[in-house]
């Protein structure tokens, strides 16, 4: 705390104090939790600068009544919760509180009790201690409201523990607690403001305005400063040196010990807080704030991008918030481009794994980001359209993405869009033109979908390209080629196997038996069988008589 204070008198917090009442205004709406920090912070400042307490007590006191008259229970909760602290450091009057509470409580309503409730439990210890007559007549008025039972079930409730709260002492909601005692009662300049006095927040502070006196007005405040951080050194010079002495120990054991966590207890608690502020955001510009006020490291940030993505997957439907999410991440900073382009080189890796409906939204996710130019269009170099290399699962998903990306750009525009001769690279894959039966799959698929307009220049090449003889031609020219050697090699061992014959034959005819040449004989004896009458024979010139050859004249 000590050294958040150092470092804010160190600005000049009498010309920027109506930033500063703004910034502490918004820091505390936001974080509610904190709001007894908020208030120790502002009794400090009080105490060294007043005006700027009574600036931000003005500008409370209007917010209150704004968001009263508007029925803005937010606004209210959180301008009466740092009211309410305002008034337990001294800084406010207890009679601000008790208007409060009876301005609530004059024609209550479910949200007007509860609001009143909740300052009650802020400040009740502190209004008892200063203000038991005023408690006792709020009370009062609870207990008839109570017994008029006109309320919700659940604020009647609210009212009994208010009242258990009340008999317990307020132990369990301190008025400041012992850390927080940082202003003595004797120092604290305390504002006495009602509801009806502050009509000017003074706005006009919050811009900038030409100040004549510049560099005296600077020369007064660093005296001012120098003097306030003086008694703050020497009041803390004491324990300093031991706590830094206390600090350089931890340092150096945790150094030689060199704890390294695998458990993976950060990443589990990032995803959760990133989980939950996307869930708890109204819109994509809300989320988008909240996620950069974390304050993300750079290792973090394909973390983030992966549960953006993984968030989305997880809808029932697509919803448009969150490619509007990551675009607005890829467009405020452009190192959240390249996570986005590598994750969906790794989703369309493992898309047959995704179910049908994460699938969809995945597809749709990427397909806005592409159309918005959040991610560079290169990374569809990696999709291959191709019988081979794509499956069931990858089909869908181009599909999807193309329609997508036709519906948002129209056919026109993505065509275009797939003709640019910066991206060729990107769409090699995608319109294929190696072979044509891989062109021919790129035009059927296309042509399926409802998107046979990308085509055309597929086309035109198909037509254009040299046509190749079909497989079955290549397949008998092979046949006719085999077989042709095949018979070439089958004549040459026919005519040595027929000399062989003819040599073996003179040698057995030697030995040849007499039987054998009268069979001869009686074959030659007999009378050969006419030919059918269509197609006569010729005679020979050759005639047989008494078993021999005589030649005819």
């Amino acid at each position: 705390m000590r050294v958040i204070i150092k470092e804010l008198v160190h600005e000049n917090l009498v010309r920027g104090r109506g930033i500063l009442c703004r910034t502490i205004m918004q820091a505390q709406a936001a974080s509610p939790t904190f709001t007894h920090v908020y208030g120790a912070i502002a009794a400090v400042i009080n105490c060294k600068f007043p005006q700027t307490g009574e600036l931000l007590l003005k500008r409370l006191v209007i917010q209150f009544r704004r968001g009263f008259k508007r029925n803005d229970k937010v606004a209210c909760m959180a301008s009466v919760r740092f009211i309410a602290h305002l008034v337990n450091q001294q800084v406010a009057h207890e009679v601000l509180a008790l208007e409060i509470l009876t301005l609530l409580l004059s024609n209550p309503t479910d949200d007007s009790v509860e609001v009143a409730i909740a300052f009650l439990k802020e400040c009740g210890m502190k209004l008892t201690e200063v203000s038991p007559k005023g408690v006792h007549a709020i009370f009062e008025r609870l207990r008839s409201i109570l017994h008029e039972a006109q309320l919700d079930k659940r604020v009647q409730y609210m009212i009994e523990v208010m009242f258990a709260i009340r008999k317990d002492g307020f132990s369990a909601h301190p008025s400041v607690l012992e850390d927080l005692y940082l202003v003595s009662e004797e120092d604290q300049y305390t504002h006495l403001l009602t509801l009806d006095d502050p009509t000017d927040g003074e706005d006009i502070l919050n811009v900038f305005k030409y100040d004549p006196d510049y560099l005296d007005n600077e020369e007064k405040y660093a005296a001012i400063a120098e003097e306030l951080l003086g008694s703050d050194s020497e009041e803390g010079s004491g324990t300093e040196g031991d706590d830094e002495e206390d600090e350089e120990e931890q340092g150096g054991d945790a150094d030689d010990q060199g704890i390294i966590d695998s458990t993976e207890t950060n990443l589990i608690a990032l995803r959760r807080t990133i989980y939950l502020t996307i869930q708890s955001s109204v819109n994509f510009e809300e989320c988008a704030h909240k996620l950069l006020k974390l304050e993300i490291k750079p290792g973090q940030v394909d973390e983030l991008c992966h549960m953006i993505l993984d968030c989305c997957a997880q809808q029932r439907t697509y919803e448009k918030f969150y490619g509007l999410l990551a675009q607005r991440f890829c467009q405020l900073k452009k190192e959240y481009a390249e996570p986005f382009e590598q994750i969906f080189i790794t989703s369309y890796d493992m898309i047959h794994r995704f179910e049908t409906n994460k699938l969809r939204n995945i597809a749709k996710f990427f397909a806005h980001l592409l159309f918005t130019d959040a991610i560079p269009w290169t990374g569809l170099h990696h999709i291959k359209l191709t019988e081979e290399d794509t499956t069931s699962s990858s089909r869908i998903f181009i599909k999807i993405l193309f329609q997508e990306l036709c519906e948002f750009m129209g056919l026109s525009s993505l065509n275009e869009r797939i003709k640019d001769p910066t991206l060729q690279e990107a769409f090699d894959g995608l319109f294929p033109r190696d072979l044509p039966k891989n062109t021919r799959f790129a035009i059927n698929f296309f042509t399926s979908i409802g998107l046979g307009g990308l085509t055309d220049d597929l086309r035109e090449h198909l037509k254009s390209a040299p046509k190749l003889p079909p497989p079955e031609a290549v397949m008998k020219e092979q046949l006719v080629a085999s077989s042709s050697s095949s018979s070439s090699s089958s004549s040459t061992s026919s005519s040595s196997s027929s000399s062989d014959s003819s040599s073996s034959e003179n040698g057995d005819s030697d030995s040849s038996s007499e039987p054998n040449n009268k069979s001869r004989e009686q074959q030659r004896k007999k009378p050969h069988r006419k030919s059918n009458a269509s197609h006569p024979v010729k005679r020979s010139r050759y005639s047989h008589s008494g078993g021999r050859i005589h030649e005819k004249r």
